[in-house]
């Protein structure tokens, strides 16, 4: 079956306090929805349809060159339910299943998405999400589940009661739904509550109620479901996506000496037995030549060449 996926990225950045829209702020030398973009390819989605608002045409133009993306654009911020409801037009012939997903988390894995459509298919719900247990939930809505384990309902903080915030179990907006439930859906939801927004999470009551199968899978690490709203959020993700970087360029055979003081930049070929000393700085789509030894405070800007 074939699978699609929509990305939100409508956001302003107005906690970043910046005139930059959200998702082209950069982490580690790519805007953050490259990463979200790769995820879902890499899950499967053969089709990508990205909703855009505001400097809609900064973002087009940054991934002018990638033709898998379909763009629509959403003229009102009416919430997460009108963003995918925009979205229908582009997927009026399609017939499968669709990811909803953010467009400022990076951190987001293909294998977690692959575990969602594993799951989505065994069960043969009509929508699938996954989740996180985190040791402070604020901010995040709250998974509500039965007795048994089912899910129940996926309530907002701003609209939960006390007993509900206390639930660790939370909703990182990793969304896995069959097509034509998830239009249904949406015709059916209705603004009713605090900011008046139509929320996507509105969906599962209604899909629940129609008698259509939903589940949800825990399989999100607490690190992943990092998002960015603010600068000091942005700094964050940007060192855990560094330790990744990092991670995978050690596991290839090469020597960093002090990771705390090194910075490699998403997309930089660094051949084994090299050595990284303290304060080096590798910038994207750089070429280190196998068994160099970069000595510390060494700049190799984007593209470039080591040795020149």
């Amino acid at each position: 079956m074939p699978v699609a996926a929509i990305i939100l990225a409508a956001g302003k950045s107005t906690r970043m306090k910046s005139q930059r829209v959200k998702v082209l702020h950069e982490i580690c030398g790519r805007p953050m929805l490259a990463y979200v973009l790769d995820a879902a390819r890499q899950a499967g989605a053969q089709r990508i349809i990205v909703v855009v608002g505001h400097d809609r045409e900064s973002v087009m133009r940054e991934f002018s060159d990638q033709s898998d993306i379909v763009w629509v654009h959403q003229q009102e911020q009416k919430g997460t339910g009108h963003a995918v409801q925009v979205c229908r037009e582009a997927l009026k012939d399609f017939t499968g299943d669709v990811f909803i997903l953010a467009g400022d988390g990076p951190l987001i894995r293909a294998e977690t998405l692959s575990r969602i459509v594993d799951e989505h298919r065994r069960k043969q719900a009509a929508m699938t999400l996954a989740t996180s247990v985190i040791d402070n939930p604020a901010g995040y809505g709250r998974i509500v589940r039965d007795a048994t384990g089912e899910i129940l309902a996926i309530v907002e903080e701003k609209d939960a009661s006390s007993d509900q915030r206390a639930i660790h179990e939370v909703n990182p907006s990793y969304y896995l739904f069959e097509a034509t439930a998830l239009f249904g859906a949406l015709e059916k939801i209705r603004p009713n509550n605090q900011k008046g927004e139509y929320y996507l999470t509105d969906t599962l009551a209604i899909l629940r109620g129609e008698g259509r199968a939903v589940t949800a899978l825990a399989a999100v690490p607490a690190e992943d479901i990092l998002s960015i709203n603010s600068r000091l959020e942005l700094a964050v993700v940007s060192r855990v996506m560094q330790r990744r970087i990092q991670a995978a360029v050690m596991d290839s055979g090469v020597t960093i000496v002090s990771p705390e003081n090194t910075w490699i930049e998403f997309g930089a070929k660094i051949g084994q037995d090299t050595v990284l000393e303290a304060f080096a700085w590798i910038g994207a789509r750089a070429v280190i030549a196998p068994a160099s030894h970069v000595p510390a405070s060494e700049v190799i800007g984007r593209g470039g060449k080591y040795p020149a």
